[in-house]
Formats: C-alpha cells, sequence, structure tokens
C-alpha cells in the first residue's frame, strides 16, 4: 500500500513510473506483465460466461420486481435514498459471504483465486472464481430486487460498485479517496491489509463501508497495525 502525501508526488508516479514518499524514499509496486495479463482477460472471459447471462436473464425478474423504464426519472431524493440503502444492504449480505468464502474449503476451492494477488490492482477487483463471482453478485442486485427502482437508479448503483471495488482494489491511497471524507469507508488501505494477512486472519471483510467489522471486531488487527505505523512514525 502506498500513500501519496502530495498531489506533486502522484504527478511524479504518473510521470517516472514511481512515488517520491515523505521521506524521499523510492518505491515501486510492480505486478509481473503476465500476471497482468492473466487479470485482464479473466475478467473478460467471465463477463461473457457468466455476467453476461445473468443479466439478460434476470432482466425479466426485475421487471416482475417492479423495475421501471420510462420517463420521467425519480426524483432526486429516492434515488439518493435508494443507493444508500443499497450500499447498506449489500455491507450487510457481502460481509457474510465473504466471511463464509474464508472458512477452510472455500478459500482453498473457491475464494484463493481471488487471492492469488497479495498486492491487488484495479482489476484485480473482477478476478475471481466464477462460483465467487455469482455468489457475492447476490449481495448486489439484493437491494434493486427488492425496491424495483428506476433502471437509471439501477445503471447508477453498479456504477458506483464497480468504481468503489476497483478503487478498493487500486493499491494506493490518494489525498481524494473517499476514506478521507466519508465515514466508515473502507477504501484502498483497509482492503489492501484484506489481501495481506493470512486467510484464516485476514478479517476486514466489509465491502463498501466498514460497519459490520466494527461490530464484530474482525477489523481488530488493521487497527492494531494502523497504531503501530503511528506510533513508529511518531518516534522518527
Amino acid at each position: 500500500m502506498k500513500v501519496f502525501s502530495s498531489f506533486p508526488d502522484f504527478l511524479l508516479y504518473a510521470l517516472r513510473g514511481q512515488v517520491v514518499s515523505a521521506n524521499t524514499k523510492f518505491r515501486k509496486k510492480v505486478t509481473p506483465q503476465h500476471r497482468r495479463r492473466s487479470a485482464f482477460y479473466a475478467p473478460c472471459s467471465i463477463s461473457f460466461i457468466v455476467n453476461l447471462p445473468v443479466m439478460i436473464l434476470s432482466y425479466p425478474v426485475f421487471r416482475w420486481m417492479g423495475l421501471k423504464t420510462s420517463l420521467p426519472l425519480p426524483h432526486w431524493s429516492v434515488i439518493f435514498s435508494q443507493i444508500i440503502f443499497y450500499f447498506i444492504l449489500e455491507d450487510f449480505v457481502f460481509y457474510w459471504g465473504h466471511r463464509v468464502l474464508h472458512t477452510k474449503w472455500l478459500y482453498k476451492h473457491v475464494h484463493s483465486v481471488h487471492h492469488e494477488y497479495a498486492t491487488p490492482f484495479g482489476l484485480t477487483s473482477e478476478y475471481a472464481h466464477p462460483a465467487e463471482i455469482l455468489f457475492l453478485g447476490f449481495a448486489t442486485i439484493v437491494g434493486p430486487a427488492l425496491t424495483g427502482p428506476h433502471l437509471f437508479t439501477l445503471w447508477l448503483w453498479m456504477v458506483l460498485r464497480v468504481l468503489e471495488t476497483v478503487e478498493a482494489h487500486s493499491g494506493y491511497h490518494f489525498p481524494w479517496s473517499p476514506s478521507n471524507f466519508l465515514p466508515l469507508y473502507g477504501g484502498a488501505e483497509f482492503h489492501d491489509f484484506h489481501h495481506r494477512a493470512l486467510y484464516t486472519k485476514s478479517g476486514n471483510y466489509s465491502s463498501t463501508f466498514t460497519y459490520m467489522d466494527r461490530i464484530f471486531g474482525t477489523d481488530a488487527d488493521y487497527w492494531k497495525l494502523k497504531t503501530l505505523e503511528s506510533n513508529r512514525g511518531k518516534a522518527l
């Protein structure tokens, strides 16, 4: 995990492929080229083989559940309240599904595919076993399925959800990252810890907002590490 201390630091990274941290040391996060190709082709294949058929088959179900496509668009307050509800519900369902995937058998045969990348980057957010895509994907669609939103709201929710998971897997914490402004927002630093820790003790199972980890104490090791890093920084 690399934290950008300033915008010029980020520009240096973008121009030179490396980051100048506050202590002037150079660090580079490198993923072998063949691994980057794998993280690109696998999500594309899964999108066509798994996601596309699911989207096509689920459309009649969403229509039956009340999905609307006609004008006018819903009032902004309706869209906003539904999106907030989707985030809260998705976090709850995703948390328990993710914890189940970290049991020994499911991790070995399913979830370990996603954890092949101990230092994830954006594309690895979609790099997972097809069974996991279907299993955890339920957390994303359960909210819209229950409320029967307008198609615009559904599209907006999907866009925000994809942006969130790509940001969480990016491996970089920017000054403009949502976790700097939104309470309980996980973000890249929070999820990066999950990928680096042992599967039985990784914790940080939450999706977007971390209230479930806070309630059940599954982020305790992460906050202990943050405290140690903070104290070490003050000592220096």
